[in-house]
């Protein structure tokens, strides 16, 4: 679920409006005021973190909060106590209240993707999210632990973590031996961990921009870009565009673009 709790929305200079992060609840006492059907799903969203629903007056055993109250005064001053204890509180339906959000959540454990909108609409970020569940299938989870369980195999196999990074980005991609949207490649980890680099060949693709509009990237080139390890690039590209990038790939100016393919995968980006 996502309460209704704006911060903005991004921006074209790639800026974000919120930083999102899985919090770790388990074993935890998390803070919820209010009755009835709202504060009922904020309850049960605390309790399948592995969390523990508590009141307000255990708020000092808490470093978050939900205040789900009907009355905008009221739930302002409960937010307002909760705050000076040093909590985070997210106040339902009440967007300038709020100091974090929660997502629409897409269980494929242990994956867990969270479709968040900034508050601006619920409605929107359940409905991609039903959207996404009729794409993503259900063994992703089993693709995800046999990934975690062979971790130790394929760092003995690959020592280096770029090449590490390589082999697994090479196998996951589509058509890849892992491809996430394939029901069967949590079958074949076992078989890709034999030998993970042979599906790593180093890559060097182009790709020449017509519009600084990211929505304009074609589903190639926004793929290339997430998968990318290094890339070279005119100055005037714009930044909406970067921030398409994976955030640890490397940036270099374009006149140090290679020639060929030397180690991993280089994305050149000119501009048209």
């Amino acid at each position: 679920m996502q309460s209704a709790c704006p911060n903005g929305s991004a921006d074209v200079t790639g800026r974000i409006a919120s930083l999102p992060l899985f919090h770790k609840a388990a074993g935890t006492r998390i803070v919820v005021v209010g009755e009835g059907p709202m504060a009922d799903a904020k309850r049960r969203l605390v309790e399948r973190a592995g969390a523990m629903a508590v009141g307000e007056a255990e708020a000092h055993h808490a470093t978050l909060a939900f205040v789900a109250l009907e009355d905008p005064g009221e739930a302002a001053a409960v937010r307002q106590r909760l705050k000076a204890k040093g909590l985070l509180v997210n106040v339902a339906d009440k967007p300038d209240l709020c100091d974090f959000t929660t997502p629409s959540i897409l269980d494929r454990d242990p994956l867990l993707i969270a479709i968040g909108t900034g508050g601006a609409s619920a409605g929107l970020a359940k409905h991609v999210r039903l959207r996404l569940e009729a794409i993503l299938p259900q063994t992703l989870g089993a693709l995800a632990r046999a990934l975690a369980e062979g971790r130790d195999r394929l760092r003995a196999a690959l020592p280096d973590g770029d090449a590490r990074r390589r082999a697994v980005d090479a196998a996951l991609r589509r058509g890849g031996m892992l491809d996430p949207l394939e029901d069967a490649s949590a079958e074949r980890v076992t078989g890709w961990l034999a030998n993970p680099a042979t599906d790593a060949p180093a890559r060097l693709e182009t790709v020449t921009l017509t519009s600084d509009d990211p929505e304009d990237l074609t589903l190639r080139q926004a793929r290339w870009l997430g998968e990318a390890d290094a890339i070279y690039h005119d100055a005037g590209i714009a930044p909406a565009i970067l921030a398409r990038a994976r955030a640890d790939a490397q940036r270099h100016p374009l006149d140090e673009a290679p020639a060929a393919p030397s180690e991993g995968f280089a994305l050149i980006l000119r501009r048209g």
